[in-house]
């Protein structure tokens, strides 16, 4: 079974790219996040022609969230994050998928930090430690797979100090992903890749992207009773040089 997550960066305008990735890498299960489009606007019938059954949670202009299965329906369990009802940020969908509850997540960015957007992104992250703590211990095979604007460690960013005042790299943002790996999910990637550099985005600034300055900003994590399913995990990095690509390349997993 194949898992992907990718940040399509306005699912509309990068349709193209995205059908054409689905029918090449073929995956059983993809989170996307950043659809930019509003509930009716989302393209489902395109997306069904191409195989794939969908539950998604719009918002116009911004954010936006979904799950897709490959000759599947999802079955919709959640479509926001619990613990404050006055968010109305589309940023989580859950859906259980061929017997794994799957979430996909599209983390705040946070910028500028200090301020109430760094504010909302750290207390954003303590509600889904909080959520994933009661999913792991439901003993449920999970996946929690998106873009967690938070790039782990040094290893997950070219070297460079222009982002160091970034939301994506401050302590408290890598702190937070420490805390939610340590109740017991795996990093896929960075599992079996312990030592690679490996980015999933490139920003269109600056020529990030024929640089290679890149950053690790997408992951999978999976839960302790799913974890030793898995057996190959990796970027489709050359996607993100497509015409009209996303500034993120899908991040997969794969599980025996």
């Amino acid at each position: 079974m194949k898992i992907a997550t990718f940040n399509i960066n306005n699912v509309q305008r990068r349709l193209p790219v995205l059908l054409a990735w689905l029918k090449r890498a073929k995956p059983d299960i993809v989170c996307l996040q950043e659809l930019k489009a509003a509930q009716e606007a989302f393209p489902a019938s395109a997306i069904e022609d191409a195989g794939f059954f969908s539950v998604h949670r719009g918002e116009k202009t911004w954010n936006g969230v979904a799950i897709l299965a490959r000759g599947a329906r999802p079955v919709l369990t959640r479509t926001e994050l619990p613990g404050d009802p006055n968010d109305r940020q589309s940023r989580y969908i859950e859906a259980a998928v061929k017997g794994i509850l799957v979430a996909s997540i599209y983390l705040p960015n946070g910028n500028p930090p200090p301020g109430p957007k760094f504010k909302y992104k750290l207390a954003w992250f303590d509600r889904l430690i909080k959520h994933a703590a009661s999913l792991k211990r439901s003993k449920q095979p999970v996946i929690l797979a998106g873009d967690y604007n938070v790039v782990p460690t040094d290893l997950d960013i070219y070297p460079t100090k222009s982002w160091d005042d970034d939301a994506l790299l401050q302590p408290e943002s890598r702190a937070a992903f420490q805390r939610l790996l340590k109740q017991g999910w795996t990093d896929s990637l960075r599992t079996l890749h312990p030592g690679e550099k490996i980015y999933t985005f490139w920003d269109y600034k600056r020529n990030r992207w024929p640089r290679d300055a890149g950053l690790r900003l997408d992951h999978i994590l999976l839960s302790p009773t799913i974890t030793p399913r898995l057996s190959d995990a990796g970027v489709d990095r050359d996607v993100r040089g497509w015409e009209s690509a996303s500034d993120h390349a899908p991040a997969w997993a794969i599980l025996d």
